[in-house]
């Protein structure tokens, strides 16, 4: 509300939340301190560790860590994406792209110089995914304090229904204009997502029977000049029951993100027993011809590729979403039994 009172945007607006949010997790740190020194004198350590750790998010935890080390306590960074190396990708496709690039801008250097300061206090990282940790070793973080830990993902209305949710997913003999195979992307529609790539593949794919449905947040411009209107449907942000919607009435998902920590769509798909189609410039959840396609590269061709194998075997498509789900791996205990081991350490 301040921020709109004060017409706060972009990022002087995030730097300030940012600033904002320290302020007041380091108020709340103190507080606890003060609390659990007040118990510790009353002679009740039963339920104080001698040693704590303090987890916090990239790009927020900095005046968190220095209170934190101020207090000899550890440290842990979760990184949430691969850093500056993902910025530079993404101004090269800016640089690319100029003409669906919106109101994108590369981040001020003190950002930066803020997170490199993050890095230096924490004592371990954790990312999310192998081309994150690539991505950080890239930017100069160093290899050894940094560990690969999935996100998890665990629907109730579809947990342990593996084979009734892939079971019920049919597919035509073949795609007709009447019976479109339907290419589901749900998300920020952005360049980092590799929209415009996707687009430019619906543009060359414009005489198949496809509609590529655009689920979510539009953060480019001009999108309607590129593809074939016909083809491309926009359905803009959509509520949590509408989007599982749409997992259950596409044929298959494409994710062909240029970097991402993670991208947990992907799982939700896959729960949904929905073949995915995506880049390896993400979390590793797809094994390539058992339950989706990997992408060689993220590239339009590529993408008309691989929806036009999508195209010519219904029925490959139809084992592919009877291998869909969501393994042991990436469940909310395999998680917390990670960040145990990892905890430990410290």
């Amino acid at each position: 509300m301040l921020a709109r009172a004060r017409d706060s945007k972009g990022w002087p607006k995030i730097l300030a939340r940012n600033q904002w949010f320290q302020r007041k997790i380091v108020s709340f740190l103190r507080s606890q301190v003060s609390t659990l020194n007040s118990v510790k004198e009353r002679g009740s350590h039963g339920a104080l560790r001698s040693q704590l750790v303090l987890c916090s998010y990239s790009y927020t935890a900095l005046e968190p860590f220095r209170y934190a080390r101020s207090l000899g306590w550890k440290t842990l960074l979760v990184q949430i994406d691969p850093g500056p190396d993902e910025e530079r990708i993404v101004v090269e496709e800016t640089a690319r792209e100029p003409e669906l690039a919106g109101e994108w801008h590369p981040a001020p250097p003190e950002y930066w110089a803020f997170w490199r300061e993050e890095c230096k206090l924490a004592d371990s990282i954790v990312v999310n995914s192998e081309w994150s940790r690539e991505g950080l070793i890239r930017g100069e973080v160093p290899a050894e304090k940094i560990s690969i830990i999935p996100l998890a993902y665990e629907a109730a209305e579809i947990r342990n229904q593996k084979s009734e949710v892939g079971g019920a997913r049919v597919y035509p003999k073949r795609f007709t204009a009447d019976r479109p195979l339907r290419v589901l992307f749900l998300g920020l529609i952005n360049l980092r997502k590799g929209v415009a790539r996707l687009l430019e593949a619906a543009r060359i794919l414009r005489d198949e029977p496809v509609e590529f449905w655009m689920v979510g947040p539009v953060e480019i411009a001009d999108a309607g000049t590129i593809g074939n209107p016909g083809s491309v449907k926009w359905f803009g942000p959509v509520k949590r029951n509408q989007a599982t919607q749409f997992y259950r009435d596409a044929d298959v998902f494409i994710l062909p993100t240029l970097s991402d920590g993670f991208a947990i769509t992907q799982l939700e798909a896959q729960a949904h027993g929905l073949p995915v189609i995506a880049s390896k410039n993400c979390g590793k959840v797809v094994e390539n011809g058992v339950n989706g396609y990997i992408l060689d590269e993220p590239t339009a061709a590529c993408i008309a590729d691989a929806v036009r194998d999508c195209l010519a075997s219904p029925d490959r498509l139809e084992k592919l979403a009877s291998a869909s789900g969501v393994p042991d791996k990436f469940t909310i205990e395999a998680l917390a039994n990670q960040l145990q081991r990892l905890g430990a350490t410290l």
